[in-house]
């Protein structure tokens, strides 16, 4: 395999991931910003344009064999009008460049509701935002068994990191940039959660089995579960060394009441289901083909995502291990 990618999304959580492991394994990295000339001299080939853009995507994308397409519409705002045609830019450039795409899934493609999912588990989406994610998904795989282009689902809940600043973990437990003053409790029925590092490592362990794989190969992390909302929480207040560390429950009910007006809130209230109810996804198939999940410690990857996120100090020789096996 030609050790060249092109990473869409680069500047977010997951693409950051995995355009740094890619590099550390000596991948020859680009990317796309609307800005090149501001981003850092990080060994990533910075190429100025959008994913919106046909002829960007394909410019950038020349030569790769690796197509990380970790790029979604800021803010929850146009879902609707953005992701399809991101994603058909992102198939047109594999196809012509005979590249293997890779997607972060979610669990949004299926309905809310105490069960646990698997690859074959029927994609049932119950919101708009699950509806367009079975369309992209279903565009990939069409892509696939027309011989277009390769393709690589990994699902997971919801992520955290050191580099992701749109996550619930950022934005619903806790304040980026601010010392821990209090944490939220978003829900009390059980979670799934997946750390940043340790999704990168699976989509490259996996990337790396090259014709092993199928041309449309689905699979699922296990992650952290948290099994009545509050290991987190523990986690984060363990992280802090306040064990006098306060925690209140997230307050749902301005949500619904800002909804009508705000469109951040739709969409958020729109989701809160996935709150309510255990939703599990089983691992067996990855399990099966990489003989262990890779998992960093639960107390270590909340630590360091905390550090990243600049709610703690940043101790030198902190970082964190790699995920074990």
């Amino acid at each position: 395999m030609a050790k060249q990618a092109l990473v869409l999304g680069a500047t977010g959580g997951i693409g950051g991931e995995v355009a740094a492991k890619l590099l550390a394994r000596g991948w020859q990295v680009h990317a796309l910003t609307r800005i090149a000339a501001s981003r850092p001299d990080n060994g990533i080939r910075w190429h100025a344009g959008d994913a919106l853009n046909r002829d960007d995507v394909l410019r950038a994308a020349a030569g790769s064999a690796l197509i990380v397409h970790a790029v979604n519409p800021p803010g929850y705002r146009n879902w609707g009008q953005w992701v399809l045609p991101m994603i058909a830019n992102t198939i047109a450039a594999a196809e012509a460049n005979g590249a293997r795409i890779v997607l972060p899934g979610t669990v949004y493609n299926y309905a809310a509701g105490d069960r646990v999912i698997t690859e074959a588990t029927p994609q049932d989406p119950d919101t708009r935002k699950g509806e367009i994610r079975v369309m992209l998904e279903s565009r990939l795989q069409q892509a696939a068994a027309q011989g277009r282009a390769r393709t690589l689902i990994v699902r997971a809940g919801d992520y955290f990191g050191p580099r992701s600043r749109n996550s619930w973990f950022a934005q619903g437990l806790i304040t980026p940039g601010q010392p821990i003053g209090a944490v939220n409790l978003l829900g009390t029925v059980g979670h799934q959660w997946a750390y940043l590092p340790d999704v990168a490592e699976i989509m490259l362990r996996l990337v790396e089995l090259g014709d092993a794989l199928d041309d449309h190969a689905v699979y699922q992390i296990a992650g952290h579960w948290d099994g009545d909302g509050e290991q987190l929480v523990g986690a984060i207040i363990r992280a802090s060394s306040r064990p006098d560390l306060a925690w209140r429950r997230f307050p749902w009910w301005l949500v619904r009441a800002l909804a009508p007006v705000v469109p951040l809130m739709r969409e958020l209230r729109e989701i809160q289901p996935y709150w309510r109810h255990s939703l599990r996804l089983a691992n067996d198939k990855l399990v099966a083909t990489l003989g262990a999940e890779p998992r960093t410690p639960l107390d270590l990857a909340v630590a360091t995502t905390l550090r990243g996120l600049g709610c703690l100090p940043d101790v030198a020789g902190a970082a964190a291990e790699p995920a074990s096996a």
